[in-house]
């Protein structure tokens, strides 16, 4: 018996989960943000409905994780620091050298460490996290556990780029995908709710959130992913452009004279995507809302949908054929008219959906039609819950 943290530490923000083991029972959760900018913002939900929230001076994570602490004993979520058994974080590069979770050692950190510049946005503040942790908490198990380690799987044929291939033997250039903590626990919990074996089974899981990414698992592992040697790679998002042809990228730099590499990858982040497109929002809650009077707005969803039913034909004809379709974060588990809109466009597939079924948000379901000849399924995915899991199967 004791409580585990799951832990997702990034550029500015800190966020948590706190689960009883091994009942599973989460009993607090929270986010510290703009951390090392001022003015941050502290929310810890915890109780029956209970809150906590302030607004502070966070210059670093380590203030940010020393306030955490303090305040699971001063909100009395814990009496003792004993009770907390377990720390998981959440890590976006593992490389080829982590192909599963991994307890954190000198030497773990270290090779996490050296693996930065595959995710310079993301690993620094996860090092950083698990460091403050570890000097903490010097006696509490801490597991690592990687956004990459689910698609170490995919076939050579799958993961390498057109490129000489000595780029792969000396700098190891690759597809290595993300999200993969959440397709190992969407894929396996789809496999529990149709009562089959995970190996029996060829879905397709899409990942739609901020961040969105489509995985192909077949036999039980990640086939193919959308998402590639970064989280650039893709279908469109909030705010990265998803895939692009890099002779136009060398293009635009030209004609508006950007000549830091560094500034285009910025824009290709940050300011392409729903975004770019619409000139209204990232949020597709606000493109929908906005399509009637902003042409781009529509442009950007029919953009948004596009991609990912030209990815879902793509992984069929790889695949041979599919037993489920999964939707899965925040606009899979969220939006009726994205499922619906992007089911609409499957049909010859045998994929279509009943749109009483598919009127709901949030909760596992099939919203499969009577007549559908492949399942789509409303499966929310818990990545936190797959972290604490982790940490009990690796202190073993």
């Amino acid at each position: 018996m004791g409580k585990s943290l799951a832990v997702n530490a990034g550029s500015s923000t800190l966020k948590f989960k706190m689960f009883d083991m091994p009942s599973e029972k989460e009993i607090a959760s929270g986010a510290f943000d703009r951390i090392g900018l001022g003015d941050s913002n502290i929310e810890i939900k915890y109780g029956d409905g209970q809150k906590f929230e302030e607004t502070t001076d966070l210059k670093s994570h380590e203030d940010a994780i020393q306030i955490l602490l303090d305040q699971l004993t001063g909100l009395n979520i814990i009496k003792d620091f004993k009770e907390i058994t377990g720390i998981g974080h959440r890590v976006v590069a593992g490389g080829e050298f982590f192909t599963d979770s991994a307890v954190i050692t000198d030497d773990t950190l270290a090779q996490i460490e050296s693996l930065t510049e595959f995710a310079p946005l993301h690993q620094p503040a996860a090092v950083l996290g698990i460091k403050t942790f570890r000097k903490l908490l010097p006696d509490v198990i801490n597991v690592a556990v990687f956004d990459t380690s689910f698609h170490t799987t995919l076939p050579e044929v799958n993961y390498m780029y057109s490129l000489p291939y000595e780029y792969y033997e000396k700098h190891k250039a690759r597809k290595y995908g993300a999200h993969g903590t959440s397709y190992r626990y969407v894929s396996q919990r789809t496999a529990d709710f149709l009562g089959k074996p995970l190996k029996d089974l060829k879905l397709i899981i899409l990942h739609l959130g901020a961040g969105a990414s489509i995985d192909a698992v077949k036999d039980g592992k990640s086939f193919d992913t959308s998402m590639g040697f970064s989280p650039l790679a893709g279908i469109t998002m909030a705010t990265r452009s998803g895939d692009v042809d890099v002779s136009l990228v060398q293009y635009i730099m030209d004609k508006e004279g950007i000549s830091d590499i560094d500034d285009m990858v910025d824009i290709l982040n940050h300011k392409s995507g729903l975004i770019g497109i619409s000139g209204v929002s990232a949020d597709m809650r606000e493109v929908e809302a906005a399509q009637k009077d902003h042409p781009r707005a529509k442009l950007a969803r029919k953009m948004f949908i596009n991609r990912i039913v030209r990815y879902i034909g793509s992984y069929i004809a790889e695949m041979g054929g599919l037993d489920a379709l999964v939707f899965t974060a925040g606009i899979g588990e969220n939006s009726i008219t994205v499922r619906k809109e992007v089911t609409d466009e499957l049909g010859y597939f045998g994929i279509k959906i009943d749109q009483e079924k598919n009127d709901v948000r949030g909760v596992e379901r099939d919203l499969s039609a009577d007549d559908a000849t492949i399942k789509t399924l409303l499966i929310p995915t818990d990545e936190e819950l797959m972290i604490v899991r982790d940490i009990e199967r690796l202190r073993k």
